[in-house]
């Protein structure tokens, strides 16, 4: 699909086939939220970020809200300056310009009025700007133990969920040291980070859809808004309300 990257309008809820490319892609979500998926877990992609999935991993994209995805691939020369392995970045002001010019009203990433030297220029300035970004801890990472699975499942249908981890190994059938060293072992983090984690990427995909910031801190777990907003901005850079109002850039 989109073999030549590009502009591509998505409804709400719209999501690709598992697929793999032959180069690797950057991905932007000029409006709505994207969400990326692979083996390895899941990436989400709000308006302020850009994702990089490198060329043969099989992943497939969806739409949070309608939204405005755009597609830029990298030839092996510039794919080798940037990680080996999917990443998420923080987007500055120059890498958006960048981005919307090479990919353009028209649906296809050529970079409209602009000649093919000129298209290469923008594309190493995108590189050097993503290089100079840090990468963004929205990687929700997919477990491979039954058990871990079990409550992986259990707190995406109800993100909400304050039950404790000793509370949901006994639904699981596994103690609390057991499943505290499976977090870290596999997914890097503690219950609680992942659970965060879980019910940041809850709430970029209800502001998405235009639920305000009340009932989407009640409806991802926070028993009051300014804890919320708290865990929000530390992960996100800006606060529910101005992401949902638009004022998404974040800092530098």
């Amino acid at each position: 699909m989109w073999p030549s990257g590009g502009r591509h309008l998505w409804p709400s809820g719209g999501s690709s086939e598992m697929q793999s490319h032959a180069r690797g892609h950057l991905v932007y979500a000029a409006g709505g939220v994207l969400s990326v998926h692979t083996e390895h877990g899941t990436w989400i992609v709000p308006a302020n970020r850009v994702a990089w999935t490198p060329a043969g991993f099989t992943h497939r994209h969806r739409a949070h809200g309608d939204t405005d995805m755009r597609i830029v691939f990298l030839a092996p020369s510039l794919a080798r300056l940037v990680p080996d392995r999917p990443a998420v970045f923080l987007a500055s002001g120059l890498a958006r310009e960048v981005l919307l010019t090479l990919t353009g009203p028209s649906g296809d990433d050529a970079a409209p009025g602009h000649s093919r030297a000129a298209r290469t220029r923008l594309l190493r300035v995108l590189v050097d700007e993503l290089r100079e970004a840090h990468e963004q801890p929205l990687h929700l990472p997919e477990p491979r133990d039954d058990r871990l699975q079990a409550i992986a499942r259990m707190l995406r249908e109800t993100p909400a969920d304050n039950s404790t981890l000793a509370e949901l190994g006994r639904t699981v059938g596994a103690g609390t040291r057991t499943l505290s060293r499976l977090f870290r072992n596999e997914l890097g983090m503690t219950f609680y980070e992942w659970r965060t984690q879980l019910r940041i990427h809850h709430a970029l995909v209800l502001l998405a859809d235009g639920h305000d910031t009340v009932r989407t801190a009640h409806a991802c777990g926070w028993s009051n808004p300014s804890s919320f907003i708290a865990a929000f901005t530390a992960v996100i850079g800006t606060t529910p309300g101005r992401y949902r109002a638009g004022g998404r850039s974040g800092p530098r």
